[in-house]
């Protein structure tokens, strides 16, 4: 089966797309191309809806990779669906909360850049986030990172996409800044974000196009996740 077109990558704001079907599997599809992201980078996977050819509405209640990484399954709110391969379906993401997921994933970056030690973990949420970090004699306090990522924001950094190959990635180990995730290997060149001035490390998930339009965050709470490792919460304003 040929590779899902990912328009997520192409475009994170698009919020619509026409497709085909490409498999079914009970209440699971795959599609020809789509805008839903799936779970992947500590970021959720779309929800949504696809309208079938007979007019019916289907709740997409989450987005998966499939076991080969190359398709994108889709999980409909029902496996009677009646829907079938070389089927045209029109597609929708619940954008509110995919626009979510887009500021709070740019803001872990921002928050990352802020604290000079290895992540050792994350998740993005479209209510809340947090990063974990390996902290070690380093010192942070909510009141200061608070300020600090503000002002990141409101100096409008430009976001920009590209790639790297994995050869130049191992030559610049650095820029994998998340211990418990890594980049996936053997599919070609790695995707990478860079938060002009600010940030620059390989990332497969959605993001705003410019750090204004993450709007005002709050770090909420640091806390001890052991000896050296803080977990650190941030909430959208």
């Amino acid at each position: 089966m040929q590779e899902v077109r990912r328009v997520y990558y192409d475009d994170s704001y698009q919020k619509t797309l026409s497709t085909t079907i490409a498999a079914v599997d009970k209440e699971w599809i795959e599609l020809d191309e789509t805008i839903f992201y799936p779970l992947g980078g500590g970021q959720p996977g779309d929800t949504g809806f696809i309208r079938g050819p007979d007019g019916r509405m289907h709740r997409v209640l989450d987005t998966r990779k499939s076991d080969s990484a190359d398709q994108v399954r889709h999980q409909l709110d029902s496996a009677d669906h009646g829907l079938e391969p070389g089927d045209r379906v029109d597609t929708e993401i619940d954008w509110e909360r995919r626009f979510k997921h887009m500021r709070m994933h740019t803001s872990m970056h921002l928050l990352g850049s802020l604290i000079p030690v290895p992540v050792t973990g994350g998740s993005v949420g479209a209510e809340k986030s947090r990063l974990d970090f390996d902290l070690g004699e380093h010192q942070i306090n909510k009141e200061d990172l608070t300020t600090r990522i503000n002002a990141l924001i409101a100096e409008g950094h430009p976001v920009a996409f590209g790639t790297i190959t994995e050869a130049d990635l191992d030559k610049r180990p650095e820029l994998v800044r998340t211990m418990s995730v890594q980049p996936p290997r053997g599919a070609g060149d790695i995707r990478t974000v860079r938060v002009e001035g600010v940030d620059f490390q390989p990332c497969g998930g959605t993001h705003v196009n410019n750090t204004r339009e993450i709007g005002a965050v709050r770090i909420s709470k640091i806390e001890n996740k052991g000896k050296r490792n803080r977990r650190v919460h941030l909430v959208l304003e």
